[in-house]
C-alpha cells in the first residue's frame, strides 16, 4: 500500500466537488457548507457532509461521507460516520466511529481510545498518536508516532518516522513495516499545495465560465465569428497568434523606449494580457464548438462549458496538456485578431466619404463636355 500520487492529490478533488456541485443545489444529497464553525450536534443527522471551514464538530451523524478542509476537524465520542472521512486540517481529532476509511493530511492527528476506524487509515502528519482501534491497515507517516496500551490495529502497521514511541505497548494483528517511500510531515505539506492549487484551478475554470458567458451574451455575432475562423482557417489563425505573441511584446518594448512610450506600454501591456485572457477562453470555446458539433449537437453554451472543460482537462496532462492548450490559445488569439481586423477593415469603408449626389447628377445632366443633351 503506497501513498500515490492520485492519493496525494484527492484533496484536489475534493475542492471541485465542494465547488461545483455546491453550485448546483439540489443536484446531490450532501450537504455543502462553508463556514467558519460548522457542528452536527448530538442527535442530528446529516446526509453526507462536505464542508470548509475553521472548525468542523461532528457530535450526531454524517450519513455517508464526510470530506473537508478545515483547520480543526473533530469527531467526538457520539459522534458517527457512516462512510469515508477525507480530510486536510491542521490537526484532526477522532474520538468517535468511522464505518469506513480515513484519509487525512494534517499537522496534527489524534485517534483517541475508544474510536473506532472500521476501515483503514492512511495520513501524513507531523505528529501522530493512535489510542484508538483502526480494525484495517495503517499507512502513517509522521515526524513523531505514539502508540498507547489501548492502540488496536487489526491489519498491516506500515509507517515512517523519525521517532516511534509505545509499538510494543500496542496490539497489531499484522506485520510490522517501516517504509521510508511513505513521507512524514512533507505529505501533508505537499496536500496543502495540492489544496490551493485545486482552489485556484476550479475558481478559474469559474471565473472563465462567467467571463466566456458574458462574451456569448454581450458579442454573440463576434463570437461567433471568432469561432468560425478558427475552425476555418486553424493553421492561418495559429500562425498568426504565434506572430501576435511574439511581435506585440517586442513593439511595447519599442515603444517604451520613446519619451513618453512607458505610460502608452502600460495601457499597451494591459490590454494585450486581457486580450490574451479573451483568446484562451475563444480557443477553447472553438474547440468545445467542434465537439459539440461532431456530436451532432449545436449549443454555444454547451460548447463553452465542454471547451472549458477540455482545458482543464489537458492541466492534468503535464507537458503534453501544456501544449495542447498553448495550441488552443495561440489558435483563439490568431482568430480574434483576424476578426478584428476585419472589423477594424469594415470601420474603415464606413468612414470614407460618399460621394457628391448633387454633383453627379449635375454632371450627368450636363451631357459631354457642358453641351446640354439635345
Amino acid at each position: 500500500m503506497r501513498f500515490t500520487v492520485a492519493r496525494k492529490r484527492f484533496v484536489v478533488l475534493l475542492v471541485t466537488m465542494l465547488v461545483v456541485l455546491g453550485s448546483m443545489p439540489g443536484v446531490v444529497a450532501a450537504e455543502q457548507v462553508v463556514a467558519g464553525t460548522f457542528v452536527v450536534e448530538e442527535g442530528e443527522t446529516v446526509r453526507g457532509l462536505d464542508v470548509v471551514g475553521a472548525t468542523v464538530v461532528v457530535r450526531g451523524t454524517v450519513q455517508g461521507d464526510l470530506n473537508g478542509a478545515a483547520a480543526d476537524v473533530r469527531i467526538e465520542d457520539t459522534g458517527v460516520v457512516t462512510g469515508d472521512v477525507n480530510v486536510a486540517a491542521a490537526s484532526i481529532h477522532i474520538a468517535g466511529r468511522v464505518d469506513g476509511n480515513v484519509n487525512a493530511g494534517t499537522a496534527t492527528l489524534r485517534v483517541l481510545e475508544g474510536a473506532v476506524i472500521a476501515g483503514n487509515l492512511a495520513a501524513g502528519a507531523a505528529d501522530a498518536t493512535i489510542a484508538g482501534e483502526i480494525q484495517g491497515n495503517v499507512e502513517l507517516g509522521a515526524d513523531v508516532i505514539r502508540l498507547t496500551d489501548t492502540a488496536v490495529v487489526g491489519g498491516e502497521f506500515r509507517y515512517d518516522a523519525e521517532e516511534l514511541v509505545g509499538l510494543d505497548q500496542a496490539s497489531i494483528a499484522g506485520a510490522v513495516v517501516q517504509d521510508d517511500s511513505i513521507g512524514s510531515s512533507e505529505f501533508s505539506i505537499g496536500v496543502a499545495e495540492e489544496f490551493f492549487e485545486g482552489v485556484f484551478a476550479v475558481y478559474g475554470f469559474l471565473v472563465n465560465l462567467v467571463v466566456g458567458a458574458i462574451l456569448l451574451l454581450v458579442l454573440p455575432g463576434f463570437s461567433r465569428r471568432v469561432s468560425e475562423t478558427a475552425l476555418g482557417e486553424p493553421a492561418k489563425s495559429g500562425g498568426v497568434g504565434l506572430l501576435a505573441l511574439l511581435a506585440i511584446p517586442v513593439a511595447l518594448v519599442l515603444v517604451a523606449l520613446t519619451i513618453i512610450g512607458i505610460p502608452l506600454t502600460l495601457v499597451g501591456a494591459g490590454l494585450f494580457a486581457l486580450a490574451a485572457w479573451v483568446a484562451v477562453i475563444y480557443g477553447r470555446f472553438a474547440v468545445g464548438t467542434w465537439l459539440v458539433a461532431k456530436a451532432g449537437g449545436d449549443n454555444r453554451w454547451l460548447a463553452l462549458v465542454v471547451g472549458l472543460l477540455v482545458g482543464a482537462l489537458f492541466n492534468l496532462l503535464s507537458w503534453v496538456g501544456d501544449l495542447a492548450n498553448f495550441a488552443v490559445f495561440l489558435l483563439g488569439l490568431g482568430a480574434l485578431a483576424l476578426v478584428l481586423s476585419e472589423e477594424f477593415g469594415r470601420g474603415r469603408d464606413r468612414e470614407a466619404p460618399a460621394v457628391d449626389e448633387e454633383s453627379t447628377e449635375a454632371g450627368d445632366d450636363s451631357g459631354i463636355g457642358g453641351v446640354p443633351p439635345a
